[in-house]
């Protein structure tokens, strides 16, 4: 396996650290909701409507930027995320109605769409032979940004209100300077390589190379509505069966979020040593005895076995990004705006839908029917795996 240069491997700190910024700006806004749905008295359905509204903006907006960019070399978009977003956080920091905070959540999705499929390409060419490690390096600086958002919270927010919130906007204006310098990185390799990354693979046809695009689909959509319970009712349902403060609440979603980039950030590597089907196995069915076990436990089991969750669900997300690139590596846009974008936009769906149940009986109800998602991992069969496959999983 071959490492980065120092300058790749700057390029990939660069992107690495834009994500955190962006996914800081995200997950902050996420972990506001027990306080938002307070202040406007929202129920539960309304909160899984503004992760609607954000997971659609961004979603839907992705594959076509994603569809643009493999066409046009466009590296100096990626600033106009981070406006995108500030735009977003500081208009929930003085949002008066549920209608402006849908316009927040809205102005921070067009953000997160305008990022994700750019500044992949630039990780993916900054990657050499590493793509396993360099998608686990980009994608572990947008887990630990997420991380942070309960503390920044906690410490900032919480005692002080929601109009605290717009110091978060300092993240966005860090960012749109790192974002510029990448994306100057990236217009120099533009012109000097080209924007091909490569071909389809040869040893599939057509037809094989569409249907395990579909099987990858399935397993990041299992993965993604499972994961998208916890950012929107983890809280809420520690505070509802075990009656812990806001506070206990906050420090347990940030645990498990932790646990979340360090299996995002174990999970490439491995993936580029033993191959990618290997992990997809390990982290998504290999998750299914920990989420049927987790609604039935007490409280120190729930944060506990929570932890194991995100670790090993999140340990597939780089496996199936490089998977994926792999099969149509010419189309490296489209595939991270589906894949960043447009499959999290469908785990936004799947927790509207799943705060509409959970106003209708219990947030715990929900932990109980979602445990079952990680069965979709079985589909991991019919994922090609050869010769070519193998050597494709390592370069």
């Amino acid at each position: 396996m071959t490492s980065p240069s120092s300058l790749t491997f700057s390029v990939l700190l660069g992107a690495s650290l834009c994500h955190l910024l962006n996914d800081v700006m995200q997950s902050v806004f996420v972990a506001t909701y027990p306080l938002i749905k307070s202040h406007f008295a929202l129920t539960f359905a309304q909160v899984g409507v503004l992760t609607l509204t954000f997971q659609i903006t961004a979603s839907l907006l992705q594959p076509l930027i994603g569809l643009v960019t493999d066409r046009y070399s466009l590296p100096y978009v990626l600033p106009f995320a981070s406006i995108s977003s500030m735009m977003g956080i500081y208009t929930v920091s003085q949002a008066g109605s549920f209608s402006v905070l849908l316009a927040g959540a809205a102005m921070l999705g067009l953000g997160s769409s305008i990022f994700h499929p750019e500044a992949s390409r630039i990780a993916r060419r900054a990657a050499g032979a590493s793509h396993g490690l360099a998608q686990s390096i980009f994608q572990v600086g947008g887990n630990f940004g997420s991380s942070l958002g309960p503390l920044i919270v906690l410490g900032l927010v919480l005692p002080f209100g929601l109009g605290n919130l717009a110091w978060v906007c300092l993240a966005a204006v860090l960012a749109f300077f790192v974002q510029f310098a990448i994306a100057r990185w990236g217009a120099a390799q533009a012109r000097a390589k080209g924007r091909h990354m490569g071909a389809p693979r040869q040893d599939l046809t057509q037809a094989q190379i569409g249907a395990a695009l579909l099987v990858l689909i399935a397993l990041m959509l299992s993965k993604t509505v499972y994961l998208a319970c916890f950012d929107s009712f983890y809280q809420f349902y520690l505070i509802e069966k075990f009656n812990v403060t806001l506070a206990y609440a906050q420090m347990a979603m940030f645990a498990f979020l932790a646990a979340v980039a360090a299996g995002t950030l174990v999970g490439g590597p491995v993936g580029d040593r033993i191959g990618r089907k290997k992990v997809l196995w390990g982290s998504i069915l290999g998750a299914l005895p920990f989420t049927l076990a987790l609604p039935h436990l007490g409280l120190w089991g729930t944060i506990g076995i929570s932890i194991v969750i995100g670790f090993v669900v999140a340990s597939a997300f780089s496996a199936i990004v490089v998977f994926a690139q792999s099969l149509v590596p010419h189309r490296i846009g489209l595939i991270s705006g589906v894949f960043f974008g447009l499959l999290f936009g469908f785990g936004g769906i799947g927790a509207a839908g799943l705060g509409a149940i959970a106003d209708q009986t219990s947030v715990a109800f929900i932990y109980k029917i979602c445990a079952f998602l990680p069965a979709v991992g079985i589909l991991t069969y019919f994922l090609p795996e050869n010769s070519s496959q193998a050597k494709s999983a390592k370069t």
